[in-house]
């Protein structure tokens, strides 16, 4: 296994958190959204993984804005790529 496939495969397990809409969401923008970020946006995809489910949740549903204007670039990304 390469490194890009060693990242995607730790990216995957990320998102994957036990809560159906958390994992349609991340895992549907890891699909289609993930490879449209610079570098910069993927450490940002990276940092916003740490965040708590319960926080992560909230933010991704659009009942918290993220002050931070790079999160906010980065959610509206991931609701865009799994939106129907």
């Amino acid at each position: 296994m390469n490194r890009a496939q060693e990242n995607n495969a730790r990216l995957q397990w990320q998102c994957r958190r036990g809560m159906r809409e958390l994992d349609v969401l991340l895992l549907g923008f890891l699909d289609r959204g993930y490879d449209t970020l610079d570098r910069a946006g993927r450490d940002t995809f990276e940092a916003v993984l740490e965040y708590p489910d319960s926080l992560l949740l909230e933010i991704l549903m659009g009942r918290i804005v993220p002050a931070d204007k790079d999160v906010a670039d980065v959610v509206k990304r991931i609701r865009n790529a799994t939106a129907p």
